[in-house]
């Protein structure tokens, strides 16, 4: 099947754009894909890139652990260990910006794992989850969960709506992001988390780093893009939280790409230090930590 090639940025519509660097999908096809930088707001992208009826073939590997619940090896079973505590903190954190809690919609929403727990705190929770498999798990856990934005009627509104890795995938970067901001109140709020682009372990690994996850990852954030997505859907950031588990597990998968020739546990020492340096460098540059997460409000 031909692949997608883009001629305008996807995020600021400008004609201005050149190659960036070239990435190999280590996780499941081997393929190679090109990534590309607007001269315009920066943002890098990969261009050419699978359409939505290609897409789906690059998420089916037993190891894409973000629609299954099974832990089946030692990356998989230590991500599981820490989404309990980053749940815990993602609620806490929408506790915080609503006390009076209110209607929460998740946008990729896996398996439901935050989606369940915010409802035992008492909100008000619906899921969109287009992975029929990770979709029929989160159903059975009592969560309203739909397949797309689009079935979710126009004239209702959420107090929060919620991207967690997941605005990276979306292949209608703007009209996605305008249609969010459609959906909440008049004082909603948008929490998005994305790699970054311009942290130390990107740098480090470079074509080996695990976050640009290409063809799944569609485009690739700093900080400064992600004022410039803000901007284009009439909302601004409020506030920028470090993600700092982050950089552990992508320092930890990236050791694997860049040195498949060792064993898991010299990938884990050296890995486990990666993610430390990353967040200890990131203090003292402009809070550049491996992922990043976005409160935005509405202008």
């Amino acid at each position: 099947m031909s692949k997608e090639r883009l001629t305008k940025c996807p995020l600021c519509k400008s004609g201005l754009f050149l190659n960036h660097k070239e990435i190999k999908d280590h996780a499941i096809s081997k393929e190679n894909f090109l990534l590309c930088q607007c001269r315009t707001c920066k943002l890098i992208f990969t261009n050419p890139r699978p359409g939505l009826e290609e897409i789906g073939k690059y998420y089916e590997s037993k190891d894409y652990i973000s629609h299954q619940n099974k832990s089946n090896n030692l990356t998989n079973f230590l991500y599981k260990i820490v989404r309990k505590i980053t749940i815990k903190s993602k609620v806490k954190l929408i506790n915080r910006i609503n006390p009076s809690k209110g209607k929460l919609l998740d946008i990729g929403c896996g398996t439901g794992y935050f989606l369940k727990e915010a409802m035992r705190q008492q909100w008000k929770v619906t899921g969109i989850e287009p992975n029929p498999i990770a979709r029929e798990i989160t159903h059975q856990k009592k969560i309203k969960v739909f397949e797309s934005l689009e079935e979710i009627k126009k004239d209702k509104k959420f107090d929060i709506i919620t991207l967690f890795h997941v605005l990276e995938h979306i292949h209608d970067l703007r009209k996605t992001g305008k249609s969010l901001a459609k959906q909440l109140k008049k004082y909603g709020t948008l929490i998005i988390a994305v790699p970054n682009v311009k942290s130390f372990d990107s740098h480090y690994y470079d074509t080996n780093w695990a976050a640009y996850d290409v063809p799944r990852h569609l485009y690739h954030f700093d900080i400064d893009s992600m004022e410039r997505f803000a901007t284009e859907i009439d909302m601004k950031i409020v506030e920028i939280k470090p993600m700092r588990f982050d950089s552990f597990y992508v320092s930890l998968l990236s050791e694997k790409y860049k040195n498949p020739g060792e064993n898991s546990i010299k990938h884990f020492i050296s890995g486990f230090k990666k993610g430390y340096l990353s967040n200890k460098w990131a203090k003292n540059n402009e809070n550049n930590y491996s992922s990043l997460l976005f409160v935005l409000k509405k202008k």
